[in-house]
């Protein structure tokens, strides 16, 4: 969907309605895209658990030493 500035600022609750949907929107001006508002994956609307790398790596010593 495609829409002047001007009618998002007028319908906002209405676009953002039709992002929650799953629908993208390009906001144009004067007929020339400039923006796109689109929605969130959902993979990354939930936190992250803590913890995903432990025992992964660890980190030298060298780290934590002063830089020169």
């Amino acid at each position: 969907m495609r829409l002047e500035i001007s009618e998002t600022v007028k319908s906002l609750p209405k676009v953002l309605a039709l992002v929650a949907k799953g629908e993208s929107v390009v906001l144009c001006d004067q007929a020339r895209p400039v923006a796109e508002i689109r929605p969130i994956p959902s993979h990354l609307r939930e936190p992250r658990p803590i913890g995903l790398a432990k025992g992964k790596f660890t980190v030298p010593q060298e780290f934590f030493e002063p830089l020169s």
